[in-house]
This record gives structure tokens, C-alpha cells and sequence, in this order.
């Protein structure tokens, strides 16, 4: 008998960033590989239980021919002779009058604890759970929590884990979004693909590397203004900056001409040329203090600049 990975996971659209996406955590090996499809140009889709992974191309394909997620859920379990120990859940990036459908489906022989909710713009799904509690949280995170759609995707992970998450533990996590001209230099879809394929925490590893990739290939909008290194601030990231064998000089209040090529000497070595060093120094300055307990240096600089710059809305 094939593995039947105990897995829960979220599928949303974000109207406002035009954006749609899947994010899920499981007790098996590389769910990234099995349960998220996604394309900006029709919907999200998540396959799960016994995971049917045609579901996804298929389920993409009747999205893009008119269907509503409703009849997309229909048409892909009527046929199917093991669609009672399947699970689904889809989201339409949009339809007639511009607004998305959502449904899901979960078979009568999936695992218990199993089910699904919707809401607006959204539908969480699970199996082999430890309780109910786990979905309801997941869907109470999403709706409540701060941020763009990768911040309230991983919000509803780490709430559905922390609830109860699944029955057998933890393993993997992936997170994948679309949207229109998202990816790498506008050349696909591919807004936000990371993965964790085995890790004790998943969901916390999630977190780390999609902050790295937000930094590395997401674009923010320019701020209005912005606010220089200086004083204690300035002294303690130089102290980092020494660290790392960057910088040369004694660090001090002042974040002079040899701090700025310090701070360029990281810029590159972290591929985050996609942000200004006047904006990379005022992400640092506003969210140093915010990371105090960070202890790794480099891990510390990456989580201030991420900090810094949620203030700025993403492109």
C-alpha cells in the first residue's frame, strides 16, 4: 500500500496582490513534490491524503476551460474509484464578476482526523490530524493575521501545528504562489517557490528561507524616506559586520565610507542586490533592535533587513 502522508495545508488567493497560492506541512518526505499546483492565470489546487498528484494539472486545466472550483472538485473525484480516500482543496483565481469560487473535497475513507473549511478566499484541509481544533486555527490565522499572502499562509501553518497539527509529527512544509509576471525577472509565474523537504521543524525552517528569498528576489516599493545607521545601533551591526571579516575598522557610532563598503561586502555576498544600500541600511537600522535575540550575526543582519522592510509593500 502506498504512504498516505498526514498533511495540512491552506489554499488562498490574495485579490489585492493578484496572487494565488498553497502552503502545507506533513509528516512525509518532499510534500512540496506532491501537493501544491498552482498557476496565476487560473487557481491553486492542493492534493492530499492519497494524494492524487493528476489532480493537479487536471484540476488547472478545467479552471482555465470555465470551470468553477465546485465543478472542478466534481469532476475529478466522479471517475475516480479512490477518490474516497482522497482529498482537495481548490481555489479559482477568479470568476465571472471577478470573483474567485472555493471548494474542497474529503473522502469518506481519509484518515481521521480529517476535514476542510472555507472561508473568503480560502480553503484548509487535513488528515490524520490531531484534532479539529488544528483546521479551525488554521482558518482563525489567516483571516486575523498581519502581512501580505506569504506572511498569513505561514501564519495559518504555524497556527494549524500549534494547535495539533499532525497526528504522526512533523517533516516537511512548502509554500508556492503565482502571480502574473511574479517570477525570476518577470519570466513566469513563479512569485514564491520554497521548500523544506525533511527537517525536525519544518514550518520554522519555511520561515527562515522564504525571509532569504523575500530579500533576494521579491521587490518592495521605495519608501518615502529613509533613516541612516547611527549611534549604538551603528557600533553593534559594524561589531557584526567585524565578525564576518567585512569590516576592518574599530566600530563606532559613526557608519562612515569603509561601514557602507562593509555593508556592500555583504549586500553581494547574500545576493541582495535587489535592494539599494540606502535601503538595506535603513531596513537595518529599523529593525535591528527587534532581532536582539538572535544570536547568529549574519542570521541577526538578514532578519533586521527583513524586518525593515515590511513596512514597504511588495510589487
Amino acid at each position: 500500500m502506498k504512504p498516505r502522508p498526514s498533511t495540512f495545508s491552506i489554499v488562498a488567493r490574495d485579490p489585492e496582490q493578484n496572487a494565488v497560492g498553497v502552503a502545507v506541512q506533513s509528516k512525509f518526505v518532499s510534500v512540496g513534490s506532491v501537493v501544491p499546483f498552482v498557476s496565476a492565470d487560473t487557481g491553486a489546487i492542493a492534493t492530499q491524503s492519497f494524494a492524487n498528484v493528476a489532480y493537479g494539472p487536471d484540476g488547472l486545466d478545467l479552471l482555465r476551460a470555465g470551470h468553477t472550483a465546485a465543478e472542478v472538485v466534481e469532476l475529478l473525484t466522479e471517475d475516480d474509484e479512490d477518490a474516497p480516500s482522497r482529498q482537495v482543496g481548490v481555489v479559482e483565481r477568479d470568476g465571472s464578476g471577478g470573483e474567485d469560487t472555493v471548494a474542497a473535497f474529503t473522502g469518506k475513507d481519509c484518515f481521521d482526523v480529517a476535514g476542510d473549511i472555507q472561508g473568503d478566499h480560502y480553503t484548509v484541509q487535513g488528515n490524520i490530524l490531531e484534532n479539529e481544533a488544528t483546521l479551525e486555527s488554521m482558518a482563525e490565522a489567516f483571516e486575523t493575521a498581519d502581512g501580505g499572502l506569504p506572511e498569513r499562509l505561514i501564519a495559518a501553518l504555524h497556527a494549524g501545528n500549534d494547535a495539533g497539527g499532525d497526528k504522526r509529527g512533523e517533516q516537511s512544509a512548502a509554500m508556492y504562489i503565482a502571480k502574473p509576471d511574479g517570477g525570476y525577472d518577470g519570466g513566469n509565474d513563479r512569485w514564491v517557490d520554497v521548500r523544506v523537504d525533511d527537517h525536525e521543524h519544518p514550518i520554522d525552517e519555511l520561515e527562515r528561507v522564504f525571509k532569504h528569498y523575500d530579500i533576494t528576489l521579491l521587490e518592495r516599493e521605495a519608501p518615502d524616506e529613509t533613516v541612516s545607521l547611527s549611534g549604538e545601533t551603528a557600533e553593534s551591526v559594524l561589531e557584526t559586520l567585524a565578525e564576518l571579516g567585512l569590516y576592518d575598522g574599530t566600530p563606532s557610532s559613526e557608519f562612515g565610507d569603509e561601514a557602507v563598503d562593509a555593508l556592500e561586502s555583504f549586500r553581494g555576498m547574500n545576493n541582495f542586490e535587489n535592494h539599494s544600500l540606502v535601503v538595506l541600511e535603513d531596513a537595518i537600522a529599523r529593525g535591528w533592535d527587534d532581532v536582539a535575540d538572535v544570536t547568529d550575526g549574519e542570521e541577526r543582519l538578514v532578519e533586521a533587513i527583513w524586518q525593515g522592510l515590511t513596512r514597504l509593500d511588495r510589487k
